[in-house]
């Protein structure tokens, strides 16, 4: 049986095509996928995230486990501030990508992915309990008491004050949700109730991720929308999501990230603090930065009128000697753009910007190029 956030109602009140997705039952669009993306782009968006997991590790060994664990470094992060990183296998291999904020110097939140939400939890129960954590350290999987959505595009900033006034607790130094940076976290009330606001999302615009107790998610929901009207705030579904998420060249675990894959492979080599010391998966990860990979991870655009890539589709190389280099993992007929975009993972000496490759689509090939990452920044 399909898993339902608590926002089920809200959706089905709304109208929204329901799917499947990583075990729960999502709404995948509102009025159109093509509309709620021009949405985000050009007023704001409001999705349902309360899917995702969520995972506390406090305590005095909290902050040597985690940097064992993960590919950042966390040491960097100063109390209410967040950062992308990635848990590894022995392999290297992605068990996940997640954001992990630093809540207060021994305690931080783990955000991590719906349809990981047991394997994560089970891995890092795992490594927790070999690190001999002493009386004083928790690790809790809360994803079942909270829940989470997310507001973004570039007048989300224009109403977020209205629906949570009260002034943020703990060290960031701001007294409104508007002034938060990008990857800081406070601590706001909503209702008599404290919720995290946070300055982070998966789309490639401005806008804010707010996380709270489950019994509170849909007043938070109405209380956005309400305040969103007259800055022309849409529900937003996951296939706006995913074209969002596409355009910004942001991954996906399950297309561009496994744990068969790396994250030097994948492009995340940012995202891996190899003078840290030790974490898991190290080994692997500093050999492939030093001495390269087998496959990388590219983004491509069509340059010829075809239907859209999609994933599983092969990779080909141009030319009249024209043979298999790659797969697509990620593709889309782009809103923004309004072509077709990808990307795959393909042979390292086919991954530089400009070269010509071809997309297998329904038997026929068509052309594409390799191009730069990402297809859309804030700024175009």
């Amino acid at each position: 049986m399909l898993k339902r956030t608590p926002l089920f109602a809200v959706h089905q009140k709304l109208g929204a095509r329901l799917v499947e997705f990583g075990g729960w039952e999502m709404p995948v669009q509102y009025s159109s996928i093509m509309d709620e993306h021009l949405a985000v782009r050009r007023a704001a968006g409001l999705f349902d995230i309360s899917h995702m997991g969520e995972v506390r590790v406090s305590g005095p060994a909290a902050l040597g486990f985690l940097n064992r664990t993960l590919t950042n470094d966390l040491r960097k992060l100063a109390p209410c501030h967040g950062q992308y990183t990635l848990m590894c296998n022995e392999r290297g291999g992605v068990i996940d990508d997640l954001y992990a904020y630093r809540l207060a110097q021994d305690d931080f939140l783990l955000i991590i992915n719906a349809s990981r939400i047991e394997p994560d939890t089970a891995w890092l129960r795992r490594q927790f309990q070999a690190a001999n954590p002493g009386n004083g350290d928790r690790f809790e999987n809360v994803s079942d008491a909270l829940g989470a959505v997310a507001l973004q595009g570039p007048r989300a900033v224009e109403f977020i004050d209205e629906c949570f006034p009260a002034i943020t607790a703990g060290p960031t130094g701001v007294k409104r949700a508007s002034e938060l940076k990008k990857n800081q976290i406070g601590i706001f009330t909503f209702a008599g109730h404290s919720v995290y606001v946070a300055r982070t999302g998966y789309t490639g615009e401005d806008g804010f991720e707010i996380i709270a107790a489950t019994e509170i998610i849909a007043a938070i929901w109405e209380r956005l929308m309400s305040a969103g009207h007259a800055h022309c705030l849409q529900p937003a579904g996951l296939g706006a999501r995913d074209t969002l998420r596409t355009e910004a060249c942001f991954p996906l675990y399950g297309h561009e990230l496994d744990e068969e894959t790396t994250l030097i492979e994948a492009g995340l080599g940012f995202f891996v603090a190899l003078d840290k010391g030790e974490f898991i998966g190290r080994t692997v990860l500093a050999d492939q930065k030093a001495n390269g990979v087998a496959k990388k991870c590219v983004a491509f655009k069509m340059t010829e009128k075809s239907a859209p890539p999609r994933p599983g589709y092969p990779i080909w190389s141009s030319g009249s000697a024209a043979a298999p280099i790659g797969k697509v993992v990620s593709g889309t007929q782009s809103p923004t753009l309004g072509i077709g975009i990808g990307l795959g993972y393909v042979i390292p000496e086919f991954a530089k910007p400009d070269t010509m490759i071809g997309i297998e689509i329904r038997g026929r090939r068509s052309s594409a190029v390799v191009v730069q990452k990402p297809f859309y920044r804030k700024a175009n």
